[in-house]
Order: C-alpha cells, then sequence, then structure tokens
C-alpha cells in the first residue's frame, strides 16, 4: 500500500482523497422499463446477429424485464461475434433507450453486477487498484483523524463509496455535487495551508528594536490616517520581537507608504536599516522624503550605480538605493531592517539575497516589503503562514479620477482635453504599449508618435524603460514638461503633482495591476484626475469593469478572477491554474474554515 501511494506521489491520506473518480458505472440491474433512457447492467440471452456494413446487429432477450432488445455494434469487428454467441447468458452494460423497439447502443460485456464502479482519472495505478485502495484507506475513521468538519467527510465519503442516491446526483450536476465538490475545495486549501506552514521557519531576530517613534510622528506638520496608524503599531510590535519578523504592507496608490516607511526607521535606530526600491527616480524621490522629515541625528545615504565605490554604508544609518546595492560588498551585520518598496517589481531570488546578506550567525533582520499592488484578501490569506500582511484602506487625501473607455472616434475631444489641461499648467501622461514600430502589432508606438505631438504640441518628453536617461527625462519633464510619451514604466510610485491626465493607449493588452498603478499616477495630491483607456476593441468586459472599480483591494479581487491565483508554494508562476477544485476568486469562505481548522493543529 506504501509503495502504491508513492507511485501517485501521495504522502497522506488526504493527496489520495484529491485524486477523486472522475466518472461511475451503474452496474446495477435494471429493473423497471418507467424511466427510459436508463443506465445500467441486463442480463440478456443471445438470439441472433444481422451483420451488415461496418454493423451489427444482434437480437436478445433480457431474462430480468422479459423483454426481446435489440444490441447494437458500429464499426462491428470479427471479435464482437465472439463477445455475444449464440445461445449464451451475457452481463451488459450501457443505456436502454425505446425508440422503435428496445435497443442497446454499444454496451460493454461485464463480469458481475449490482454495484457502482468508480472510474479514476490515468495514473500509475490500474482502475482496480485505485478502487482497491481508496475503498481500504478512504475510511470516516480515517478521515476523523484529520478533525475534518463532519459535512467535508460527508462529502468524501460518496465519491469513493458511491451508492445510487449518489449517482443520481453526479448524474444530475453533471459532475461532482455541490456538498463533494467544497469538501474537495476544502481539503485541497486545507492541505495547501499546511504545507505552506510546513514551509515556514522562524529564525531568532539579530536585534530587538525599541525606537520611540512617538516623538517623530508627533513632529510631523499632518495627520496620520488610521490605517498609517494601524500598520506603524504593528510593524512596532514585530521589530520589538525576539524572532525575525517579515511582513508584507499593501496600500492603495498614494495611501502614505512613505511615512510608515520613515517610522519603521526610527524604529529601529540605533541599528541600521536598508531600503531598496526597483528605480532611481523613486529610490532618490524616498531619500528625499527620508531627508526633510526624519530627525537629523539618523544618517541618511544614497546608493545607485552612478554612487562612488568609495562610499560606504558603514557612514549611514538609513541606506536608500536601487538594486546596486546587491552588488555592493558591504558588511550588513549591523542591519536591522531590510525593506523593499513596490516588492513586486522584484525577482523572489532578489528580496532573498538581500536577506541573505544581512543574516549572521546571530540570527536574521527583520524585513518589510511594501507594494502599491494589492493583492487579495484570498491570496494574503493563503500566504499568510509564509508571510504576515497589513493593509492600508484609507488616503490622507480623496482622489478624484475619472475613468473612461475611448475609441478612435474621440480623439478629437481628447486633443480639446489635453489643450486644456495644458493650458491650465497641468501634465499629461500619454503611455504606449510598445517603444518600435512592429508589422504584427495593430497600435502606433511610441516612436511613431513622437512626432505628432511634437509637431502639436510644446514642452513633449519621451522615453522608454530602455533608455539610460530615463529617469533624467522624467525629472525634467516634472519640473518643465507639458506632455511625457511613455511605457509602462512610469507605473512605480513616481510623485508628478502636476499630472492630471493618463492616456493608456491599447488599454485591453494590460493587467489591471499595472492600468490601476498607471491610474494612480494622477491626483496624487487631490488634483482632478483622468485616465483614458483607448482601445480599438468595439467592446471590453475587462476595462468596462475596470473604469467602474476604483479600489485597489477591488481591483485585486477583479484581478484575481481573470488571472487566477499562480503558483503560490513555489513562486514560479505569476498566474495561472494553482488549484484544481478551490477557486481563489469565489471560495474565501471555504479558505476561512480550512484556515481555522489549520491553525488548531
Amino acid at each position: 500500500m506504501e509503495s502504491q501511494l508513492k507511485k501517485l506521489k501521495c504522502k497522506t491520506l488526504l493527496d489520495l482523497v484529491l485524486i477523486p473518480p472522475k466518472q461511475y458505472e451503474n452496474l446495477c440491474k435494471i429493473s423497471t422499463l418507467s424511466s427510459l433512457p436508463q443506465k445500467g447492467v441486463l442480463e440478456v440471452r443471445i438470439l441472433s446477429h444481422s451483420p451488415s456494413f461496418k454493423m451489427l446487429r444482434i437480437k436478445a432477450w433480457s431474462m430480468q424485464l422479459q423483454i426481446e432488445i435489440e444490441i447494437v455494434i458500429f464499426n462491428a469487428k470479427g471479435f464482437h461475434k465472439k463477445m455475444f454467441p449464440i445461445g449464451a447468458e451475457v452481463l451488459i452494460y450501457g443505456t436502454l433507450q425505446r425508440r422503435n423497439g428496445f435497443e442497446m447502443i454499444q454496451p460493454k460485456v461485464v463480469k458481475e453486477a449490482g454495484r457502482i464502479v468508480p472510474i479514476f482519472p490515468k495514473k500509475s495505478l490500474k482502475n482496480a487498484e485505485m478502487i482497491a485502495l481508496t475503498q481500504s484507506l478512504v475510511t470516516r475513521k480515517n478521515l476523523e483523524s484529520f478533525s475534518l468538519p463532519l459535512e467535508v467527510i460527508e462529502g468524501i465519503l460518496p465519491l469513493f463509496h458511491p451508492d445510487e442516491k449518489f449517482l443520481e446526483s453526479f448524474e444530475r450536476a453533471k459532475g461532482y455535487p455541490r456538498a463533494s465538490l467544497e469538501a474537495l475545495k476544502f481539503v485541497e486549501v486545507f492541505l495547501y495551508l499546511c504545507k505552506m506552514k510546513d514551509k515556514r521557519k522562524d529564525f531568532p531576530a539579530k536585534f530587538q528594536c525599541f525606537g520611540d517613534y512617538q516623538d517623530f510622528v508627533s513632529s510631523l506638520p499632518f495627520k496620520l490616517t488610521s490605517g498609517q496608524k494601524n500598520a506603524i503599531g504593528v510593524i512596532a510590535k514585530d521589530l520589538q520581537s525576539k524572532i525575525a519578523s517579515k511582513r508584507l504592507i499593501m496600500g492603495d496608490v498614494g495611501c502614505g507608504k512613505t511615512i510608515v516607511i520613515l517610522c519603521s526607521v526610527v524604529m529601529a535606530y540605533p541599528y541600521k536599516s536598508l531600503l531598496m526600491a526597483p528605480t532611481t527616480i523613486l529610490a532618490q524621490q524616498l531619500y528625499e522624503e527620508a531627508k526633510k522629515f526624519l530627525p537629523q541625528h539618523i544618517r541618511i545615504g544614497f546608493f545607485s550605480r552612478q554612487t562612488s565605490k568609495e562610499e560606504t554604508f558603514e557612514n549611514f544609518d538609513f541606506v536608500v538605493g536601487t538594486q546596486a546595492l546587491l552588488h555592493k560588498d558591504e558588511d550588513l551585520s549591523p542591519f536591522a531592517l531590510i525593506m523593499t518598496d513596490e516588492q513586486h517589481r522584484f525577482g523572489t531570488m532578489q528580496r532573498h539575497q538581500l536577506e541573505k546578506l544581512a543574516t549572521t550567525s546571530g540570527g536574521k533582520p527583520h524585513i518589510l516589503q511594501f507594494s502599491a499592488t494589492p493583492i487579495p484578501r484570498t491570496m494574503a490569506m493563503l500566504q499568510s503562514d509564509l508571510i504576515a500582511s497589513t493593509c492600508i484602506y484609507d488616503t490622507p487625501f480623496k482622489k478624484e479620477i475619472t475613468t473612461q473607455i475611448i475609441y478612435k472616434k474621440d480623439f478629437q475631444a481628447l486633443l480639446q482635453h489635453i489643450r486644456q489641461e495644458v493650458a491650465n499648467h497641468h501634465q499629461i501622461a500619454i503611455i504606449y504599449p510598445l517603444v518600435e514600430e512592429s508589422e504584427n502589432f495593430t497600435y502606433a508606438s511610441l516612436r511613431e508618435s513622437e512626432e505628432y505631438w511634437r509637431k502639436h504640441f510644446k514642452g513633449v518628453y519621451s522615453t522608454s524603460g530602455g533608455d539610460k536617461n530615463k529617469d533624467e527625462v522624467i525629472a525634467e519633464f516634472r519640473d518643465e514638461g507639458a506632455i511625457l510619451l511613455s511605457t509602462t514604466m512610469i507605473e512605480v510610485g513616481i510623485s508628478l503633482p502636476r499630472l492630471s491626465t493618463i492616456v493608456v493607449v491599447g488599454a485591453e493588452r494590460m493587467g489591471f495591476a499595472t492600468l490601476h498603478q498607471l491610474r494612480g499616477r494622477v491626483s496624487r495630491n487631490g488634483l482632478k484626475g483622468y485616465c483614458f483607456l483607448f482601445t480599438y476593441q468595439s467592446s471590453s468586459q475587462r476595462l468596462e469593469e475596470f473604469s467602474q472599480t476604483k479600489n485597489g483591494f477591488e481591483i485585486a479581487e477583479l484581478d484575481l478572477k481573470y488571472r487566477k491565483s499562480g503558483d503560490l508554494l513555489e513562486g514560479k508562476n505569476q498566474s495561472g491554474e494553482e488549484f484544481v477544485f478551490f477557486d481563489p476568486s469565489s471560495d474565501f469562505l471555504i479558505l476561512q474554515k480550512a484556515k481555522q481548522l489549520q491553525t488548531k493543529i
């Protein structure tokens, strides 16, 4: 039995439960003609053969029903006559129906009657072996040993020990009945949570941090939102722990995560903190904010590719930089806190590399990850045993952004809007899906469009992710420009206070998270904002749903609905099918119940 489970790659009974039968054969004898067509077994005596071109018609007598039936075999071969020898009594399985007379088309010859046979998906074991294995192991007693809820056990057992009532429900539902399907979902996500919990390991923290941040908060020229206060309080408890903490702070675009970052630096002091950002301009922006608000006794350093090699971390309490930080041959042992901003822009290996560099024999650093791309509540709960998460739901000011889908016919109206906004000293960003022209692409590229915009408007700047001087171009545009032509590179938290309008070309080609990040570039300081989604499609349900959804957490749920969960456990795939039965976009209540059980064991 152990070798069979190993062949099936099943470590526990619950793994085996997740290989349920895909179909059932009802080998019970048909006892009545009142509900035809009807599947089942007939015991018949063969009376005669009537062969024709590629077809064999067989007359037979049903002993239990006392009627004559016709057996029809299409594409008949020589061996079929041998299967149904004249005068023989045979058990046949199929669907009995009434047309001109009673008939059964393409029946199977079976050796026994009186039971329902599960048909398993083709794995490494034969069907008979799977039946024997599951009927001996999937028992009420064994399932109860996992402390599964009663309704889950009641949903699982009929899958492997079917009766006629279950089969009727299976056929009516054209698949697993609701109770059984929900039981499979529960088992699948429960098993997943257990694997996640096993994967997590706690390590001692190098430092416990008790820095007093209250005076810093009081010194700020504005009041914190309740979401910011909650996040700061949770982080304070994390940093005081003897166990190295790991937490993801999620908040919508413009929710004020920068101040939460700076509070964390104050908490960690006199120990050192480090923050890695995905772009130079974002890192520079965070550095400037740190210099503006942090107490003077906290020394702040900025590191990028352009930073002198002689400059070291040694002279600073708070280090801000780009991925260049990964390539500095520096001693990170004095660093108590490692942070990444816009964490989704970094690969898992990059985030882990920083953690590894700051790990010593004495323990690990505390880890904080910040993201303006919220993950759905289902994803957060699924990952909760690997990383804790905190959400900031409110923003310091109300963002007023109008989102509108536009088409080719709307171009003149768009131009009029742009002229008006430029006249009001506001800025426009136009986002293109491609940098260069492509024969296989219907939309104009960034390079193709530059001439038009420069001909009709002043103060037009253009850059893409591949440009070496992109940060300088965006910085100059921020101070002096009117229109920025760019790719999606500007989606990451760059502050452009005068940006009122963003136009996304070929919007249907972009994911919800990217669209929401781009939309979040406007109305940064309460300015009235506009987001125009330009498409050649006559209609798009995705864009309609996006345009009607403002909240980043709701956008995340919408994104989950369309993209599915991805490979959460291994972190290889960003989207696609992770589960067979459980649906993260609609089964949150099942997840909650599974989580409650998982935390008890």
